[in-house]
């Protein structure tokens, strides 16, 4: 089974701890990074406009969509840690091909829409405090990629130490906020009663809850588990669900006291002084000096933002990696994959800011929001489907009662979601100078994702699953070739990839030498730090790559065949030769995926520039 995030997949070992302290320890820092979806600069706006219209009284729905993300999170880690899976690749497993790349390309958007919230977020962070443009500032944030590629090669632990310390950042300044803003506490604590104050208040109450569930955290979650290693038992992933459980209960109430605070900061503030409609970011950092008369307060408002927009914009880059191995199976290179994801969000922004100016930066946070409405029920549905399941969950399958409550709380949020993108629409409508044009593509566009959704809801009731999922792994490899009477080939190595490459090169190999050759396996490990320190390199890529061709080896041993293994690292280009050439072999098989040009920028190396290098003949498989 291909495994979700490979290259940081079981690196934290849970095991031999020696308190209950250290086992829960070890098991914190997945929801740290989930928690910062829910913290993001999309979910500043509403807040700022729900504490400034109308005081305290919204702070009930930040409390109940909370709770809300909780229990969604809670179904996600479990999907992750007892299935091995996370939510895009059970997607893949259950629906067909048309339905999983829909759904693939509307997780795309939700990403790219989210990743545009928390670029324009840090842009205008940037902005605020050293008043760079904000297209300086959106241009700036291309660096990300390069500071997420450095994280993740130093390790998991590393990376949720990196966001823990932003979200800290975030949570001291928005102590000091309230320290400064001095809320009224009777009416904090009267906030929590529910209570809708008007049509407008309805409003903004469902731009809350739609800003506050994230798509794309749901696929994290699922992915981000199964970077610990614990004991597969029975008690071992009991024991796994409840620490994290703990974990997303601690990082969602810290995202909860932020959104809560960014609402008190905004009730006590401006809605006290008579300032209703302060929406946009900038006029909340504007007015925060007057009137709370210190400077440190837009400071560290500020401050926090861009923490807010570094954190997210780090998690949302993650989820892209993760929907597009798990609904496609496809493994390009990380940084073109982050880079490719990056650009998507920054490109709209320039063109967007450039035409219209640094104004717009509100509604295009709005826009972002109603793109996310659009994808959350395609994220919220199939994970209630997945978690409810017997057999895939193994006997871990959710109770009848928290199916009653899941299934309430996405009608709930799938509901207010729709009639969200339903004014909007309507509003379009009324505005438009060519309504005809929208009534032909964006009304039946709805329309469409309404019957989609139609068919995830009630598809799982009517047909029975299927469980049966495509992947690479060694194990599911199959192995038909025809016996020839006569075999030349004595010493055959064999390049391998651990993609589907591989099936066809080592067929081939077989029919060349049968079952009395010697066959030599290579994989060549092309990270940065293997280019750069050799074997010598022990990140966490090395290991997987040693354990998955050990797996070959064993496998292909016990079918009969005269097989070992060689692991090299730098560029395959220079590498592969240098084994061959070392090697007395007759003949190098090597798989392609069949691109050359652009393509071998995104997939990786190609065989032109090995096949001058080698002294022996090269058999091409074109997969």
């Amino acid at each position: 089974m291909s495994k979700s995030l490979e290259e940081v997949h079981e690196s934290i070992s849970t095991q031999g701890k020696t308190s209950t302290f250290r086992k829960v320890l070890a098991f914190f820092g997945p929801a740290y990074l989930i928690s910062v979806g829910y913290m993001d600069p999309g979910n500043w706006a509403t807040d700022l406009a729900g504490g400034s219209q109308f005081g305290y009284s919204l702070l009930w729905v930040l409390l109940m969509s909370n709770i809300m993300a909780l229990l969604l999170q809670s179904l996600s880690a479990r999907l992750g840690i007892v299935t091995q899976r996370d939510l895009a690749q059970a997607s893949r497993e259950t629906y067909s091909k048309p339905i999983n790349y829909i759904l693939y390309f509307l997780a795309e958007i939700a990403i790219a829409a989210c990743d545009l919230a928390e670029v324009l977020g840090m842009a205008i962070g940037l902005n605020l405090l050293f008043d760079i443009s904000l297209i300086q500032g959106v241009m700036i944030t291309v660096l990300d990629t390069f500071l997420l590629l450095f994280l993740i090669n130093k390790g998991m632990r590393k990376m949720e130490a990196f966001i823990i310390a932003l979200v800290a950042i975030i949570g001291f300044s928005f102590v000091f906020e309230m320290i400064f803003a001095q809320p009224e506490v009777g009416k904090v604590l009267t906030g929590l009663i529910p209570t809708i104050p008007s049509e407008a208040a309805l409003y903004i109450a469902i731009g809350i809850i739609g800003a506050t569930v994230m798509p794309h955290n749901l696929y994290l979650h699922s992915s981000l588990v199964q970077t610990r290693k614990f004991d597969r038992s029975k008690e071992g992933i009991k024991q796994a669900l409840k620490y994290n459980f703990i974990d997303s209960t601690i990082a969602l109430n810290l995202a909860f006291f932020v959104n809560a605070a960014i609402l008190i900061l905004a009730a006590a503030t401006f809605h006290k002084n008579g300032f209703f409609e302060v929406a946009e970011i900038q006029d909340a950092h504007r007015l925060l000096e007057p009137m709370l008369g210190t400077q440190w307060a837009p400071i560290l408002f500020a401050v926090a933002l861009i923490a807010a927009g570094q954190s997210s914009t780090i998690t949302g880059t993650l989820a892209g990696q993760i929907i597009m191995e798990g609904y496609l199976n496809l493994r390009i290179q990380p940084w073109v994959r982050r880079i490719i994801t990056r650009l998507i969000a920054i490109v709209p922004a320039v063109i967007v800011i450039s035409i219209f100016g640094e104004s717009v930066t509100g509604k295009m946070l709005i826009l972002s929001q109603v793109i996310l409405s659009l994808q959350l029920g395609f994220a919220i549905i199939p994970l209630i489907h997945f978690v409810s399941d017997k057999s895939k969950m193994k006997g871990f399958h959710i109770s009848r009662t928290t199916q009653v409550a899941s299934w309430i709380i996405a009608s709930i949020i799938v509901s207010l979601n729709a009639k969200l993108v339903y004014n909007e629409i309507q509003g379009w409508l009324e505005t438009s100078e060519n309504p005809i044009i929208l009534w032909f593509t964006v009304v039946p566009l709805a329309f469409g994702f309404l019957f989609l959704l139609l068919y995830i809801v009630f598809k799982p009731f009517v047909t029975k699953v299927k469980h049966n999922i495509d992947n690479h792994s060694p194990h599911n490899l199959k192995l038909n070739f025809s016996q020839s009477e006569t075999y030349d080939k004595k010493n055959i190595a064999v390049s391998v990839d651990f993609s589907d490459a591989d099936e066809i090169a080592i067929n081939s190999a077989f029919e060349l030498g049968g079952s009395q050759a010697n066959y030599t396996l290579i994989h060549v490990v092309e990270t940065v730090g293997a280019i750069m320190y050799g074997e010598n390199i022990e990140d966490h890529e090395t290991l997987i790559d040693e354990k998955l061709l050990k797996e070959y080896e064993v496998m292909l041993t016990g079918k009969g065949f005269k097989v070992q293994t060689k692991l090299g690292f730098g560029k395959p280009n220079k590498v592969i030769p240098e084994i061959v050439n070392e090697g007395n072999f007759d003949i190098l098989v090597m798989g392609t995926h069949g691109h050359t040009g652009f393509k071998d920028i995104l997939f990786g190396t190609t065989v032109d520039k090995l096949r001058h290098k080698i002294s022996i003949p090269l058999f091409i498989v074109k997969n």
